[in-house]
């Protein structure tokens, strides 16, 4: 079964990193997004916390912001978004 893979660095200096699987996922949907960042509603994934946990034990630095939502499930949910300025080197399957 492949992978996804996404190789990276933190910039100005950081070192060469390799983020597999739905962390690498998410590492591209939050690079993509931007300051508008990604939430489990507009960017649906089973495991969003974990993915922001794995990849800030890889130095990431990734805001979470707690959000209210209405709807017939009224609560909260997270945004997240990438503060780390990172330079994508090679995206493989």
């Amino acid at each position: 079964m492949k992978r996804l893979s996404v190789t990276f660095r933190i910039e100005p200096d950081g070192a060469v990193q390799i983020a597999k699987g739905r962390d690498a996922w998410a590492l591209l949907e939050l690079e993509r997004e931007g300051e508008r960042g990604c939430t489990p509603i507009t960017t649906p994934g089973p495991r969003w916390s974990a993915y922001v946990f794995n990849l800030r034990g890889m130095g990431l630095i990734i805001e979470t912001i707690h959000e209210s939502h209405e709807g017939p499930f009224p609560g909260t949910h997270a945004r997240y978004v990438l503060h780390s300025p990172i330079s994508i080197l090679e995206e493989a399957l």
